[in-house]
């Protein structure tokens, strides 16, 4: 069956890589599917590995299935996701002429960032966020790693300057998070800013706090 993706909003890729906070890309994948944007996903085998460990949530490796199984957790829409293998070199995200004009890699491993800062290139996402930079489109990295070393640092500042923007997941305290959930939600709330994409995940600073949010945006 074709897809009509004229229904959608334009594309966002999201990638989630080998670093701890998975939640945060699962998350953030099942918020842009709600606000009706077609996403675009990669998964790297050490996130798979993160996610088993951190979550409760069981992903296939497999693109056709691991789409399903977003799809399913989101409540997406036929063809609203799209998942592409490590090595899928004719997807659309390999090339300035087929990429979608936003990437973020959440969570983003030390490794990832080496090797963008790089432009290795060595796998789909490296090459992903390398097609980003080269055609000034959004990215958007997420690290999770503390203390820093000055490599990550010196890679990060690489990064920026490049045209990068280095979110870290650093979640802020001063919206009274009463649940873990609520900290996830701090970060995807910065992480759509930066995309433009509204949501009701949390107040902008100075607005009036709401009693509730709606978790489907």
């Amino acid at each position: 069956m074709e897809i009509d993706r004229d229904v959608f909003r334009p594309p966002v890729t999201v990638a989630l890589t080998g670093a701890s906070g998975a939640q945060y890309g699962l998350r953030l994948i099942d918020v842009l599917a709600a606000a009706g944007h077609e996403v675009w996903v990669m998964v790297s085998k050490a996130a798979h590995m993160v996610i088993a460990t951190e979550t409760d949530v069981s992903l296939p490796a497999q693109p056709e299935r691991l789409c399903r199984a977003l799809s399913e957790r989101s409540g997406a829409r036929p063809g609203q996701i799209r998942c592409f293998g490590r090595e899928d070199w004719m997807a659309p995200v390999a090339s300035g002429s087929g990429a979608s004009a936003a990437m973020v890699v959440c969570p983003c491993s030390t490794g990832t960032l080496s090797a963008v800062a790089c432009g290795a290139s060595n796998n789909l996402i490296e090459r992903a966020a390398d097609v980003a930079l080269k055609e000034r489109r959004k990215l958007i990295m997420v690290p999770r790693e503390t203390p820093f070393s000055a490599i990550h640092l010196e890679h990060m500042l690489a990064l920026t300057r490049m045209g990068a923007v280095i979110l870290p997941a650093a979640p802020g305290f001063y919206h009274h998070p009463q649940r873990v959930e609520d900290l996830i939600d701090f970060i995807v709330a910065r992480i759509l800013n930066q995309l433009g994409v509204e949501h009701s995940l949390m107040p902008r600073w100075g607005e009036p706090a709401t009693a509730t949010k709606d978790a489907r945006l």
